[in-house]
């Protein structure tokens, strides 16, 4: 009954730390690719090849549902992956949706067509892959219209979430928020586009002002999955066992991870 969650590298811990206190029945298996991170500077088609490798890495260790707890990934790749790589017995979800559901005010799983909504003006932070993909104002123009987005592409960010360099962080932050106020002074609400950028959660909040509401991805996913896996249950595959994967240095990857969630982590070779 294993659920997988992939991330390029420590970013999605943030979303299986949500998913593991919402569904605390569930084994999940956590799949880094932190040999190849960060996948925010890497063309669609090396994303999606590497992407491709993790979900079959995660089909193997019994998840035939996994979550691309990745937005490059579910940008760069998941819609490509839909059409026809996916089998029919397995289901590969991303992270936007849940993100534009709760933005838009609908419930999970509302696919009617697309309505005015409240906020008018959203700031987009993201990695330049995301950005460029233009993933999330797709997503957004089937379920909202008359929605202005303004999407910074947040270079450097993640690496030093990765490195946990909190100084240099907070610095690119702040000069991205600068970055965007100046193509739009006033957002209404803001979508941290990255698993890693919950971390900075507050520095963004303080960055943009008490005014705009910011959303984070994390815990938006683990309420999607929970009404997810009360819709499909038979979607529970057949892992028992969770555990930790990573393309990287396991003892590394654990040490950092360690740090990253303040408690132990052990990570083992993909």
């Amino acid at each position: 009954m294993a659920v997988g969650v992939f991330d390029s590298g420590l970013g999605g811990l943030t979303v299986l730390d949500a998913v593991t206190r919402r569904l605390p029945g569930v084994p999940f298996v956590y799949y880094g690719d932190n040999a190849h991170a960060p996948y925010g500077v890497r063309d669609a088609d090396d994303v999606y090849d590497l992407t491709t490798k993790a979900v079959e890495r995660l089909w193997e260790a019994g998840c035939d549902l996994v979550i691309l707890a990745c937005n490059t990934a579910s940008a760069a790749a998941l819609r490509r992956m839909q059409d026809g790589w996916i089998p029919p017995e397995k289901r590969v979800l991303g992270v936007f949706v849940p993100l534009i559901e709760a933005l838009t005010e609908r419930q999970w799983g509302d696919n009617s067509p697309p309505r005015e909504v409240a906020v008018k003006h959203v700031a987009l932070f993201a990695t330049p892959a995301t950005v460029s993909s233009r993933a999330f104002q797709r997503e957004l123009a089937f379920r909202a219209i008359g929605v202005d987005v303004e999407a910074q592409p947040c270079g450097g960010l993640v690496d030093a979430i990765e490195d946990g360099d909190e100084i240099l962080a907070e610095a690119l932050v702040h000069s991205h928020v600068d970055a965007l106020k100046r193509r739009m002074p006033h957002p209404e609400a803001a979508i941290l586009g990255c698993t890693h950028y919950p971390l900075m959660e507050t520095t963004f909040q303080a960055a943009l002002g008490p005014d705009v509401t910011v959303y984070s991805q994390a815990n938006l996913v683990a309420e999607s999955l929970s009404d997810y896996l009360d819709r499909h249950p038979d979607m529970l595959g057949a892992g028992t066992t969770p555990d930790f994967l990573t393309t990287g240095d396991p003892q590394a990857v654990s040490y950092r991870a360690t740090q990253f969630l303040r408690r132990k982590i052990t990570f083992r070779a993909a």
